[in-house]
């Protein structure tokens, strides 16, 4: 069960970053639409590279240390989108839809990350 679990959020974090691609080729091609797409992109697709470079971790201090990084992108990518909602650089309900995904997917990693500490402090 717990493998279907992680291929769960896999698939939502790669599903987040198509979303994403989305809101990029949405964007309009002025100096700030494009400042905002090229940050976008990477912050907003990165998580998905971290996770799966976490679950072929070589320790649980790497696994820990990659999904912080995913979750720092997420924290740099909700900024980005509540930034570009409130200019607003794009009037599209997907913004909405990204926000809070975004915001949930931050927890998980938040919770991910506090579990694994935990864990491995008791195999200490």
């Amino acid at each position: 069960m717990k493998n279907k679990r992680n291929f769960d959020l896999q698939d939502r974090l790669i599903n987040f970053s198509l979303t994403i691609m989305k809101i990029v080729d949405r964007l309009p091609k002025t100096y700030n639409g494009q400042h905002f797409a090229k940050q976008l992109i990477r912050s907003g697709t990165s998580p998905s590279f971290q996770y799966g470079e976490a679950q072929a971790a070589e320790s649980r201090k790497d696994f820990i240390h990659k999904l912080k990084i995913g979750q720092k992108e997420l924290k740099e990518t909700y900024v980005c989108l509540t930034l570009i909602k409130k200019h607003p650089l794009l009037v599209d309900t997907i913004l909405d839809e990204a926000i809070s995904e975004c915001d949930q997917l931050a927890a998980i990693f938040f919770k991910s990350i506090s579990t694994a500490q935990i864990n491995l402090k008791a195999k200490s």
